[in-house]
């Protein structure tokens, strides 16, 4: 046991993350607010509700675990996990404090639903335990693209033309997901991708350099 958390101890990096997370997510639904920013655009309005991108939109969950386990317990290189990880944390954190700052909410998901399936049943479960609350910027866009990345610049993952190009269209699928099941406005998608893309380029340059940036920096004598 010893041997195995001495091997994986960089692992508790997400895993004590993840539950502060969690801890401070709980508390931000169950706050009292007095009033939220609705968050709404025309072209809202404009998308159909698709119950279908529940299949997507569920994977999500799974797509983030493994992908996880996969870096923390497969992964060779440390170099990539840690940018994985400091590149998720920022982009959490910064949803956490928009989130407290800036209490926002949605109206525009769908009273009557176009058809009745399995799918629908799903959707309805969705809306029961998901409040249509702190939406902005989407996490599940940020996270998506942030594994995408990760996935992308694997030194091992990349040589396999498939795993990139699966995790491409799941991750699209995803973010689609988002806006056709009335889960998120265009606008949470639009700064969820914009943040994505601005917190990989600030990770990207942190990290710089080749893995003796791990092996001799700061992040050595931190973890």
């Amino acid at each position: 046991m010893k041997r195995f958390i001495s091997k994986y101890r960089h692992g508790l990096v997400i895993a004590v993350y993840s539950i502060i997370y969690i801890l401070l997510f709980s508390y931000l639904e169950h706050r009292p607010v007095h009033s939220y920013h609705i968050v709404h655009t025309v072209f809202d309005d404009w998308i159909p509700f698709c119950e279908f991108f529940i299949v997507p939109y569920m994977l999500w969950f799974p797509y983030m675990i493994l992908a996880v386990i996969y870096f923390i317990f497969f992964n060779k290189n440390k170099h990539e996990y840690y940018q994985l990880a400091f590149n998720l944390m920022m982009g959490m954190t910064v949803f956490l404090i928009v989130s407290y700052v800036y209490p926002n909410a949605q109206h525009i998901r769908p009273t009557e639903f176009p058809r009745d399936n399995i799918f629908t049943d799903i959707v309805k479960w969705l809306y029961s335990t998901d409040t249509p609350t702190n939406i902005l910027p989407s996490i599940h866009v940020f996270n998506s693209l942030a594994m995408f990345y990760a996935i992308c610049g694997n030194s091992e993952l990349r040589k396999k033309k498939a795993v990139p190009a699966g995790a491409g269209i799941l991750t699209l699928l995803i973010i689609l997901s988002t806006m056709f099941l009335k889960q998120h406005s265009v606008v949470d998608v639009s700064l969820g991708v914009l943040m994505s893309v601005a917190v990989q380029v600030f990770c990207q340059h942190l990290f710089q350099g080749e893995e003796e940036r791990y092996e001799k920096g700061y992040l050595r004598r931190i973890y």
